[in-house]
């Protein structure tokens, strides 16, 4: 036994009595030293230095689901030579370790409860975000369940010791005190009443295989601990688990994520990858009486095709990069008018990625969605571009849309089948009946209406003098502003609405979330493009797609081309 852990036995004779009140100097310091101790040991069976010849990844993990990541972890060291050093304890005390030491150099933090991950993120502690499975509390107890205990209510009986999960420390006790707190009895509620009766007669622990331990050598008559907690092989010919209405709420979900002091953030992603893969780590997960969540199949090097129109590059173009480059990733990324897009994705039978059908869709506006909405799913709002009129620099020509149909002036359009942009012209001159004297005046002899295939070429018209007025975005005009005059066009319609959606058939429906996300942080860098971001502004009408999704299809892909169309 390694000096820690004897100081910790040490310090729990003098602290409390068998079956005493806790004392708070022992509950002050029980989490940390019991992760002091399982590190210690770890450590010494094979820490850094005894590592194989490649990388370590450090890997903070709750301790309930230590077997499943240890197999998981075995498994993977194997097959790539990446050693995978994990530290235990309950979630809670991980998460302060992880708060303590923010400048230290762990690389992932694996948490019974999304609580934890989720407050590491809002924290800056953590960046990327995976989910593996769920787990719900109930009651453990011997196979023989010697004083019947059935319910909540059976464990506050005075001759019942129970252990439990320190709320402070452990995810399991947490969960417990969430779901019992509301419910009252008498002039309490159960949390409180539950909370008593351990504090008098039995027992906080920092861990849930603590809890399982105690109910397994009998200092415990019965446990709270995780429903797959009774199914590890260590307890499952020994006890088993009662689950009770009490406990019956949302399921907790297991996450892991990726922390800000990573310094090697590529190779902690590509492990959690396959960690919450469906056909790698998920079904480790399930053997152990989890129940994992849809994951993405496993693809060592994923390549995802992004169908992207053109209006969003000067946004997107540097995230998509870093995405790339961080999470060791192949973006085929496919700018174009949205018309030519959605005409593309309309010719792949089948929907089928094996054929170059994209996992992911930015439209310049939601009317080319809408097209092909029923291959889509989780779409949000990003951002929005307001449509003007641009005209040389000086100009008095055009003042308003109605000037584009007086005679002699040359004007320069989207074609409506091609490109987002025509379409929207089509629609706002519509709406003004100026449209069609417009098409009118283009098959008049002398008269210059041209229709351009994407939004880039518009102004480039009027710069050169080849058009006195285009209709474009104004995200358009941005390097140009010095050379050309901007009027602003009154019109409900005078806007477009740029959506982020997944294709239903991707078979990494997570990998595009996490692209999500990161769009998602690129605010600066829309609205330095000309863009209103929309995120956060009308959730409304957006999709969350930071969540768990419905079931991702498992056969696996054919690389897709990585060739980059540069229409724009």
């Amino acid at each position: 036994m390694n000096s820690a852990t004897t100081r910790l036995h040490q310090l729990r004779r003098h602290t409390r009595n068998r079956f005493g009140r806790v004392n708070a100097l022992w509950a002050l310091l029980a989490g940390g030293l019991a992760v002091i101790g399982v590190s210690a040991f770890l450590l010494s069976k094979g820490g850094p230095g005894q590592a194989p010849q490649g990388q370590t990844l450090v890997m903070h993990c709750a301790a309930g689901i230590r077997v499943p990541v240890e197999e998981v972890a075995a498994e993977y060291e194997e097959k790539y030579g990446v050693h995978i050093e994990l530290q235990y304890g309950g979630s809670a005390t991980l998460l302060n370790q992880i708060q303590v030491n923010k400048f230290g150099t762990s690389d992932l933090y694996l948490a019974a409860d999304d609580f934890y991950t989720d407050k590491a993120h809002e924290e800056g502690l953590a960046k990327e975000r995976l989910s593996i499975a769920y787990m719900r509390p109930v009651i453990a107890v011997a196979k023989d369940n010697p004083k019947n205990i059935q319910s909540i209510r059976d464990l506050l009986k005075d001759d019942v010791r129970v252990s439990l999960g320190s709320p402070e420390q452990a995810a399991v006790g947490r969960a417990v005190r969430k779901r019992l707190k509301p419910i009252q009895v008498d002039d309490s509620d159960l949390w409180t009443k539950l909370e008593e009766h351990v504090t008098d007669v039995g027992v906080f622990k920092p861990t849930v295989n603590d809890v399982a331990n105690d109910v397994v050598i009998g200092t415990a008559d019965a446990g709270l601990v995780w429903d797959s907690t009774v199914a590890m092989p260590k307890y499952a010919e020994k006890l088993i688990g009662i689950p009770v209405d009490e406990l019956d709420g949302d399921p907790n979900l297991i996450s892991i994520c990726v922390l800000t002091s990573s310094k090697q953030p590529t190779a902690a992603l590509k492990f959690a990858r396959y960690l919450s893969a469906s056909d790698r780590g998920l079904p480790v997960f399930k053997k152990y009486g989890m129940r994992p969540v849809d994951g993405d199949i496993w693809v060592e090097n994923p390549e995802i095709t992004f169908y992207c129109g053109a209006i969003n590059r000067r946004a997107v173009a540097q995230v998509i990069e870093e995405f790339s480059d961080r999470e060791g990733v192949s973006v085929n990324t496919i700018y174009d008018g949205c018309g030519i897009l959605t005409g593309r994705m309309k010719a792949i039978d089948g929907q089928s990625p094996a054929l170059g059908f994209p996992d992911v869709y930015m439209a310049c506006d939601r009317y080319y969605l809408d097209n092909v909405k029923e291959w889509f799913q989780d779409d949000a709002n990003v951002s929005d571009a307001e449509i003007v009129i641009v005209v040389p620099k000086g100009s008095e020509q055009v003042k308003t849309p109605a000037d584009l149909i007086k005679p002699g002036v040359r004007v320069s359009i989207g074609q409506p089948e091609q490109c987002t942009i025509g379409a929207l012209t089509r629609r706002m001159l519509a709406e003004q009946g100026l449209y069609d004297k417009l098409k009118e005046k283009q098959k008049m002899a002398g008269e210059v209406v041209v229709e351009k295939s994407s939004s880039a070429l518009l102004i480039p018209d009027v710069i050169s003098g080849h058009a006195d007025a285009t209709i474009a975005y104004i995200t358009d005009t941005v390097a140009t502003r010095k050379d050309i005059d901007i009027i602003k066009i009154e019109s409900p319609l005078n806007l477009a609405i740029q959506p982020f959606s997944i294709a239903r058939t991707s078979v990494h429906k997570h990998l595009v979330r996490r692209l999500f996300a990161r769009v998602a942080d690129a605010k600066d860098s829309f609205e330095k493009a000309g863009f209103r971001f929309r995120l956060g502004v009308d959730q409304e009408e957006s999709g969350d797609t930071s969540k768990q999704s419905p079931a991702v299809p498992t056969p696996e892909v054919d690389a897709a081309s990585t060739s980059e169309t540069n229409a724009s």
